[in-house]
């Protein structure tokens, strides 16, 4: 199993509009993008100049509410800024309030909001909210 497929599978698990394994494919052959991955969860963060995206936190339904998302973020933020990252950003669900904890505990604050950004299987559409990190610079 190539690891695309692999991560592919676990999104579909922690998602209702999962990425298939062509746009992980896709994403992990870009320069400046990086994986940190476990048995139950994964992020995917893409960083340019000295700026860093988090593209996707997934953890799977059963490992929920464990500290594993805390310590994937944790993770990325560390690699963010040992690559030169000095802000991390992220967009997510105005109404993912589990997520949205998450990443309030981790110190990220609202940088800006897009309208309608998640299309919702019922034809509904939930706004995004950018979310953003300092980070800590590297030591000389």
């Amino acid at each position: 199993m190539t690891t695309a497929s692999r991560i592919a599978a676990l999104h579909a698990e922690a998602f209702d509009a999962p990425w298939d394994e062509a746009a992980f494919t896709t994403l992990l052959a870009q320069a400046g993008v990086f994986l940190i991955e476990q048995a139950d969860g994964l992020i995917l963060i893409r960083t340019v100049a000295d700026e860093a995206e988090i593209l996707t936190l997934a953890v799977r339904p059963s490992a929920r509410r464990s500290g594993l998302g805390a310590q994937l973020v944790q993770q990325g933020v560390v690699e963010a800024a040992a690559r030169g990252a000095t802000r991390l950003f992220l967009e997510v669900a105005e109404d993912n309030v589990a997520a949205r904890a998450l990443y309030a505990r981790a110190g990220f604050a609202q940088a800006g909001l897009r309208r309608r950004y998640y299309a919702r299987a019922d034809g509904t559409s939930a706004d995004a909210l950018v979310l953003s990190l300092n980070l800590p610079q590297r030591l000389p």
